[in-house]
């Protein structure tokens, strides 16, 4: 654990805190999934797989806010590890990602790990501040999709 003396000062620049927090907030989720051998990144694909499935690549796209080229590399070693399937639909352009049966018992595995990690993020953030921090990150995802034309006229 870091000392207070050891910890950065926050930099002048908002976007280089936000990236170190959130590669400090992605360690910590994937120490809390190390045993399962998931990433938080994956975990989430194959959450929201479990969630909202069977989709289609671009629907899970929107879903987790990733252009398609990323979610695709992303699925590829989930695919291999034989987590997901990647199953043709009634669309032949289509095709339907589901979990597979080895997919849903690493997630049942999972699932505690996460959810621990969860529980460490509302004890030492404090629910408060976690709810600030969503409104914040909606507000933030907002003004990124604002044209830049009229980004100008809110700075």
């Amino acid at each position: 654990m870091a000392t207070k003396n050891s910890l950065q000062k926050p930099s002048v620049c908002v976007c280089m805190n936000v990236r170190r927090a959130s590669r400090a907030i992605t360690r910590i989720y994937d120490q809390a999934l190390e045993p399962s051998g998931l990433k938080v990144t994956q975990f989430s694909l194959l959450a929201n797989i479990d969630a909202h499935g069977p989709l289609n690549i671009s629907a899970l796209a929107r879903l987790v806010t990733l252009d398609r080229t990323t979610l695709v590399r992303n699925l590829r070693p989930l695919e291999s590890a034989g987590l997901i399937v990647n199953a043709p639909s009634s669309d032949p352009r289509e095709r339907q990602l589901s979990l597979a049966d080895k997919g849903l018992l690493v997630m049942g595995q999972a699932r505690p790990q996460w959810k621990d990690a969860q529980r460490k993020m509302r004890q030492t953030v404090g629910m408060e501040n976690l709810q600030v921090l969503d409104h914040l990150t909606t507000l933030l995802e907002g003004l990124a999709n604002i044209p830049a034309q009229e980004r100008g006229r809110h700075e």
